[in-house]
């Protein structure tokens, strides 16, 4: 029988801490132990087998500082960058400890880069693995809830001053009770491995707050722990408060690309320095010598191909699970991991191994189905139980509020789950991601404020009601604050997942910036003091009626004859071929039937750039939810009956529960 392997990185045991590390093209591997003054006091060579180079330390436990220094081939023109003189992170690394200091000894060859790197730590995981949410919701039933650790609570008030913007002020009660009234399922979290800031980004005197840069794919970032607190433990307590409230937990991860920039220019900091060549995709440079095959645009991409990096990978998410509970994990440029040698591949391995590992059975995965590269625009690709962001949902839903030329048919097939990108190989629109806005781009309420972004990004589909920028024009502003109303009532009443942007139910802005990766959060984080928070028992209530009523988030395919859904002209005539492809009406109403046992029958109404007259059909039909109320339908209202007018922007739900 087959020897285990054993797992990568440092797990300390009753003879002392084993050390694994892989690089099939190394000559010699060092261990570097670090004494309490941060002195290299001893080195330890690794023992190699078939690639994977291990040793045992007796008297080496969890606390314990160390490194490596790999000696190798160290010629970039040939794709390698193996530099003994260069301390390396462990690419499996469970923690960091210290901070990264930018210096010409990062890359110069030959030269000690040890002053200037992290020191990678032994961390004993849990005796136990971690729970994840007992009951999680199906997926019919999710509404995610996409936001940044410090972001969520930098400038609430409630929060204690030492845990804002950390990982205890995620599971802070101020901000978990927040999120239960909201009604969503389940927080996605912005990345938290381990990251840097980028060179240039330094130089200027700004960092790198979102945290797309990672330096070690399994390590909690330790700038979110209090100061000299343990990253670990403190995640591990925010995971266990955050299911304590009934969430999930999910994770945005980074494994197309790392902190380390391109070959020859960028620092050699942990894979590069073991095997730079079989960690990176590679290509021949039209003067012969060997460059990255960049399709992330960060300067390299990570080769999923390569059997030690799906080992590592696969490593590192089921870590994420059973030491801190995580509950699934959205993949940033996922198509990069499904890359081969011809552009993304539905049969890839990385997909397969995945699949394969009993520690990720259940888990939620979520891809990011594109990158920059050739072929790279992957959506519907992703096999089950793969889910996908939707970005032809966020178009057409942008457009459709701006009064940009989305037409009712597609306008239709997004509202009921984008059957033309995944109808005819998956089971239900829970596959599609939906969401108006999300961390990249604007935020909803620069949606409807600004005509273009103000720090030169590329056109985010966005509208701001005549004006360009902020008004105190109470006509401007209540057009602006209907349409964010629209926008995300149309979002929680589609059928698929919606996801909100965190702070987009307060009003959050960025000043008309679409990328807003290194804004400081203590300024631009959710806006708490100033919140909208009629927006927020809006957003609320629209998820609430989600909750209640299947209609809303039936997990079926529209089929012809299909007796949960009617499509109706403002007339009140079924929509027929000219009018979803001829001169469209001036707005839709859709009539939902449930499927489920709440047995209650939903209209909802869109007329979003022309006033429209609605005729009802018979039944007493309750105001659910109307854009055009700030506050909300009031306790009380009498039932509609006959017909309903809708203003331009107007967006409506009604509710007949026989």
């Amino acid at each position: 029988m087959a020897e285990p392997v054993a797992p990568l990185g440092a797990r300390p045991g009753p003879d002392g801490t084993t050390f694994v590390v892989t690089s099939g093209v190394a000559e010699r591997v060092e261990l570097c132990l670090f004494d309490g003054d941060g002195r290299e006091a001893d080195h330890v060579d690794l023992a190699p087998v078939d690639g994977t180079w291990s040793t045992t330390v007796a008297g080496v436990g969890p606390g314990t500082r160390y490194g490596f220094r790999v000696h190798g081939p160290g010629d970039p023109a040939r794709g390698h960058a193996c530099d003994p003189a260069k301390l390396l992170v462990d690419p499996a690394a469970r923690r960091l400890a210290g901070e990264l200091t930018w210096a010409p000894e990062l890359v110069a060859p030959g030269v000690d880069s040890a002053p200037y790197v992290p020191r990678s730590v032994v961390v004993a995981p849990p005796p136990e693995p971690v729970a994840r949410l007992a009951d999680p919701r199906p997926w019919d039933e999710v509404v995610a809830y996409e936001a940044h650790v410090g972001h969520l609570s930098a400038r609430n008030r409630l929060v204690r001053r030492e845990h804002r913007g950390r990982y205890a002020g995620v599971a802070d009660p101020a901000v978990l009770d927040h999120l239960r009234r909201l009604g969503v399922s389940a927080v996605e979290l912005l990345p938290i491995q381990h990251f840097i800031s980028e060179e240039q980004l330094v130089a200027d005197g700004r960092r790198n707050v979102w945290g797309y840069n990672p330096l070690a794919w399994g390590a909690p970032h330790a700038g979110y722990a209090s100061p000299g607190g343990d990253p670990c433990r403190e995640l591990r307590a925010a995971v266990a408060a955050i299911h304590e409230a009934g969430l999930e937990v999910w994770l945005d991860v980074v494994f197309n690309h790392t902190c380390e920039g391109s070959l020859g220019s960028g620092p050699i900091l942990s894979w590069r320095g073991f095997d730079n060549a079989d960690t990176y995709r590679l290509r021949t440079g039209p003067d012969g010598t060997v460059v990255d095959d960049d399709v992330t645009g960060c300067g390299n991409s990570i080769d999923a191909s390569s059997p030690r990096v799906r080992r590592l990978i696969v490593e590192t998410l089921a870590r994420w699970v059973t030491e801190y509970g995580i509950d699934g994990f959205r993949f940033d440029l996922a198509s990069t991991l499904l890359r081969g040698d011809d552009g993304p591949r539905p049969d890839a391995p990385f997909l397969a191994e995945v699949a394969a590992d009993e520690r990720l059975a259940g888990v939620r995965l979520v891809a990011e189905p594109w990158d920059t590269g050739l072929g790279g625009y992957a959506v519907g690709g992703f096999p089950p139980p793969w889910r996908e962001w939707n970005d032809r949902y966020r178009d057409d839903v942008r457009d459709l509020w701006r009064g940009g030329p989305v037409g009712w048919s597609r306008t239709a097939t997004r509202l009921v789950g984008s059957a033309d990108l995944y109808g005819g190989h998956r089971a239900d629109p829970t596959v599609g991601i939906a969401a108006v806005a999300t961390h990249d781009g604007f935020t909803l309420a620069d949606l409807v404020t600004y005509a273009r972004p103000t720090d030169g990004a590329h056109d985010q589909r966005s509208d701001g009601a005549g004006l360009d920028g902020p008004t105190t024009d109470a006509t401007v502003v209540a057009r602006r604050r209907q349409r964010q109303r629209a926008l995300l009532g149309t979002m929680l009443c589609s059928r698929g997942v919606p996801m909100i942007n965190a702070g987009d139910e307060m009003g959050r802005t960025q000043g008309g910036r679409a990328d807003g990766y290194t804004l400081d959060p203590s300024r631009w984080g959710l806006p708490w003091p100033e919140a909208d928070w009629d927006l927020v028992a809006w957003t609320a209530a629209a998820v609430d009626l989600r909750r209640r009523h299947q209609a809303l988030r039936h997990a079926r395919w529209v089929e012809p004859g299909d007796p949960t859904i009617t499509w109706r002209t403002p007339a009140g005539t079924p929509f027929g071929d000219d009018d979803w492809n001829g001169a469209s009406p001036p707005g839709l109403c859709a009539l939902l039937a449930s499927p489920g046992p709440d047995d209650a029958t939903v209209l909802v109404l869109l007329a979003p750039s022309e006033p429209a007259d609605f005729a009802l059909p018979e039944g007493r039909w309750y105001r659910a939810l109307d854009a055009a109320l700030a506050r909300g339908v009031p306790p009380g209202e009498p039932p509609v009956t006959g017909s309903l007018a809708l203003g331009a922007g107007g967006f409506v739900v009604l509710v007949d529960q026989h």
